[in-house]
Formats: C-alpha cells, sequence, structure tokens
C-alpha cells in the first residue's frame, strides 16, 4: 500500500499544474499488476468529447446474490461521474427478466445520476442476446448521426449466463466488469473477455 500511494504522490508532483488523477483509466491501464508510474492517467481539461460509453448493467437473480447488483450499480455511478467529468456521452441499458430495456438514452453524461441508479432493482433471467441487440441498436443510431465518434461498450455482469453473447460490431472497443464472486467461480467474464479481445476488470478494481 505504501509503495503504490508512494507512486501515485510521485506522478501528482510530475503532473501538468490543474490536472487531476483519472482513477478508472489509471486502474484499467495497471490491471493486476502493482501500480507503477507509468500506469498513472489524468483528466484532460473539459473540452467536450466524441465518445458514447454503451453501459449494459446485469440485473438478473444472479446479481442479486451477495449483493453484486449493488456494487455493480456503485461502479455504474462512478463511471458515469467521471464520464460527466469528461464531458463524454451516456446510454445505460439494463437487462433482466425476459428483454433489455433502455434506462438512459444517448446523451451528454450528466452530473448527478444517483436519483435514477438508486432505485433499480432486479431479478428473474438473463436477456444478454437481447442486451447485445439492444446495445447494437444504440451504436448503429449513434453511428450515423456521427461517424467519427468513438463508440465504448461496458458490460457489468457476473457472466451467469447460458451461452456467451456475440459481440456487438460497431463497439470500437469493449471493457468487462467482472461481478462474479462466488466460491465456484465460472469464469465466464474472462473467457468472453477473450473471444471479444476485450479488456477483462474484476469489480474490485473499480471499487
Amino acid at each position: 500500500m505504501g509503495r503504490g500511494s508512494n507512486t501515485a504522490r510521485k506522478g501528482r508532483r510530475d503532473a501538468a499544474p490543474g490536472q487531476q488523477l483519472d482513477w478508472i483509466r489509471t486502474l484499467l491501464r495497471k490491471g493486476p499488476r502493482r501500480l507503477q508510474a507509468g500506469d498513472l492517467r489524468y483528466r484532460p481539461q473539459p473540452r467536450g468529447s466524441s465518445t458514447l460509453h454503451c453501459v449494459l448493467l446485469d440485473m438478473s437473480a444472479s446479481m442479486l446474490r451477495g449483493e453484486k447488483l449493488a456494487l455493480a450499480k456503485g461502479c455504474l455511478l462512478a463511471l458515469t461521474q467521471d464520464f460527466y467529468r469528461r464531458r463524454e456521452h451516456l446510454a445505460v441499458i439494463g437487462f433482466s427478466g425476459h428483454e433489455a430495456r433502455l434506462l438512459q438514452a444517448p446523451g451528454k453524461a450528466v452530473a448527478f445520476n444517483a436519483g435514477w441508479i438508486q432505485p433499480l432493482r432486479g431479478g428473474g433471467a438473463t436477456p444478454v442476446a437481447s442486451a447485445m441487440q439492444l446495445a447494437e441498436a444504440v451504436l448503429q443510431r449513434a453511428r450515423r448521426a456521427s461517424s467519427g465518434q468513438l463508440l465504448s461498450l461496458w458490460l457489468l455482469t457476473d457472466g451467469r449466463f447460458a451461452a456467451l453473447p456475440t459481440r456487438p460490431k460497431l463497439a470500437d472497443c469493449c471493457q468487462i466488469v467482472d461481478f462474479e464472486n462466488e466460491a465456484i467461480a465460472l469464469q465466464r467474464c474472462q473467457r468472453l473477455a477473450r473471444e471479444w479481445d476485450a479488456q477483462w476488470i474484476g469489480a474490485a478494481q473499480l471499487l
């Protein structure tokens, strides 16, 4: 802990005046390794962004065990705050029961999101295929509206689905945040990350 903190302090000394550490991007860069000075990433000065983050939130019954859904909602809130600071765009899809639904239509990320994230409830099956179809439609509309926009997909899940879903074709990059915490781990999120050529992130890294 002490060594990592020293690295962070050194990074702050090396940063340009006015820059702040971007912990989400720093943790994504670090992965499971010990934090190094080269991992540190800083928030750019707000000036708008051409990035749309499409976040898929697994709200199925398996996410209710071990408070995984509560943790995922906390992760989603942290992501929305970071996207807002970077003046980026956001769309959120929730999936549980029989189908996926759009929780937040694509638009500029706003500052306050706890009011709609906190009341979200889950249960039922895991219609991950429906979520991917809806995500593909959202990304397709975004691509038509702005051909130069970067389309980033985030999947927040414990991977407890029967079949691995197909990667949305229009996503420029994918991040899979893994909330699996069962004693017997199926590790489907890690397998999915390999198949998608996506970045796998253990939920503990963001929380």
